[in-house]
Formats: structure tokens, C-alpha cells, sequence
């Protein structure tokens, strides 16, 4: 039972952290999300698979 509490208390405070990240933020959008900002995932310059932008028309670079 202690466990179950402790987990459900550590689960609150992600989402808190989490939801208290978005109203701080700008627009409530986390900076640099689009996979093809990242190097590493992106060796062959590739377009974004979700958005579909190119590296160099992503805004946070």
C-alpha cells in the first residue's frame, strides 16, 4: 500500500511539472520538439517524419 501512494504521489508531481512546463512556456509549445533539429537522429539531413520540415526551416536551431 505504501508503495501504490508513493507511486501515485511521484505520478502527480511529473504531471504538475510537466503541466506547470506548458503555462511558463511561450504559446505553451516545447522548444526544439521536431526530430530533425537533432544531429544525432538526423545524419542524412532527412525532412522531419512528423512535421515534415527540413532542418534548416525548423524555428529553434
Amino acid at each position: 500500500m505504501k508503495i501504490l501512494l508513493i507511486t501515485i504521489v511521484l505520478l502527480l508531481l511529473a504531471v504538475a511539472g510537466i503541466a506547470i512546463k506548458l503555462w511558463a512556456k511561450k504559446d505553451g509549445k516545447f522548444a526544439g520538439t521536431c526530430a530533425s533539429q537533432n544531429p544525432h537522429l538526423n545524419k542524412e539531413n532527412e525532412p522531419c517524419g512528423f512535421c515534415g520540415k527540413m532542418p534548416e526551416q525548423c524555428d529553434n536551431q
